[in-house]
């Protein structure tokens, strides 16, 4: 990890951003290669080690210059599937679980080079093709995420205050009669730090409007977005799934057993900060054993599996953006094909309808407003020409 006495390292360098960019590529690649093997009868375990192998190897590639940085999963592959929320990542001791056909799936995953995070999460029905639509509260549910997630993107703006993005997904879900997940949190991402202190909540219930602060959005700033919408009450319960990815915190505690202490050291150096899972370490059984003492003395903190009730569908996307000066910057994220989901329900409100037709490529943004900037200067000349001019006073 950087010294703390080191000047943070931002996006107003270049370097910076070229690693950011670099590690949201390999993220994107991996979601591809996750997604496409996420098929009916597709071992969940399976997929998950093969999108963590995936941003391992890539990772390994980028940056050779660079000696001794740090780069690999920023955040293990994880395959939350229907009325599970997130966080479901197995490991080879827990049962196997195969997608089955109409299965709503979010796969979320992540990678770092030298700690500058780039994240991703994506929603998909198994086995749905071209040509076949899905309808009801399964296609509600994951364009009701996929609009709100747009109109997010839209709002990550510097200058903008979190409560507004807030808001917005609240009404875009409203109108799709689902539910954004109650307390989910969007980070700001900072070197080595997936949870930055500036926060964006989702559907807050009324002890968490009271606590979470509202923030305003600064240029050179980069966020994870996240987008959770449940078609249920939209409030997460842990359920039979074990915890499987941890990340350490900033606690210290002098362990007692050997095998914690142990594991703690393989955290401290092939981990740090970065959240990582139990199935990366070579005894499992001591892994977990060790994790227990560890999270008793909060050295490090689980990433609850979480599920809301049974029959329901939840639809997560995410994406890691820039805040740039020339405009904001989405690193991460793929496009979702909306020809395959029917629903009843539309966007409603006209000033979310319009913000949704407003480009997020800052090059076009610019030259439309450019456009509307000389337009208006047109009009306004030709005002005052027509006032210029002489009274035609015949007749």
């Amino acid at each position: 990890m950087a010294d703390k006495d080191e000047a943070e390292k931002t996006i107003a360098e270049e370097s910076v951003v070229v690693k950011y960019k670099l590690a949201g590529d390999i993220v994107n690649r991996a979601l591809a290669l996750v997604l496409g093997q996420c098929v009916a009868g597709a071992n969940v375990r399976e997929i998950c080690q093969a999108g963590d192998q995936f941003i391992i190897d890539e990772t390994s590639k980028a940056a050779k210059k660079e000696k001794d940085i740090k780069k690999g999963v920023a955040f293990p592959t994880s395959l939350s599937i229907n009325n599970c929320i997130c966080h479901f990542s197995p490991t080879p001791k827990d049962p196997d679980v195969l997608l089955k056909e109409g299965d709503v799936v979010k796969v979320d995953i992540g990678a770092h080079i030298d700690g500058f995070i780039a994240v991703v999460a994506h929603t998909i029905t198994v086995g749905l093709v071209s040509g076949l639509k899905a309808s009801g509260r399964q296609a509600d549910v994951i364009l009701a995420a996929h609009y709100a997630s747009e109109v997010a993107l839209r709002l990550l703006r510097p200058g903008n205050e979190t409560y507004t993005i807030t808001q917005a997904v609240q009404k875009v879900c409203e109108d799709f009669k689902c539910k954004p997940v109650e307390g989910m949190l969007s980070h700001q991402l900072k070197q080595f730090r997936i949870d930055g202190e500036k926060t964006v909540i989702q559907n807050p219930n009324e002890a968490q409007k009271k606590e979470h602060e509202k923030f305003t959005l600064e240029v050179h700033e980069v966020y994870a977005m996240d987008v959770l919408v449940s078609t249920g009450e939209g409030v997460g319960r842990e359920a039979n799934s074990r915890v499987t990815i941890y990340k350490k915190t900033d606690e210290s505690y002098q362990l007692k057993m050997k095998a914690s202490r142990a594991f703690y050291s393989d955290v401290i150096h092939k981990h740090g900060t970065m959240p990582f899972n139990l199935r990366y370490f070579e005894d499992e059984t001591k892994a977990k054993l060790g994790a227990v003492e560890c999270v008793n003395h909060k050295l490090i903190e689980p990433f609850q599996v979480l599920y809301d009730r049974p029959g329901q569908y939840v639809a997560q996307f995410k994406f890691t953006v820039l805040l740039m000066p020339s405009g904001t910057i989405k690193i991460t994220g793929l496009p979702l094909d909306t020809d395959l989901y029917s629903s009843e329900y539309q966007v409603t409100d006209p000033e979310l309808q319009e913000l949704l037709l407003q480009s997020t490529n800052p090059k076009i943004a610019r030259k439309k407003n450019k456009k509307k900037s000389k337009q208006m200067q047109q009009e306004a000349l030709q005002q005052q020409q027509a006032q210029d001019e002489p009274m035609d006073v015949d007749g």
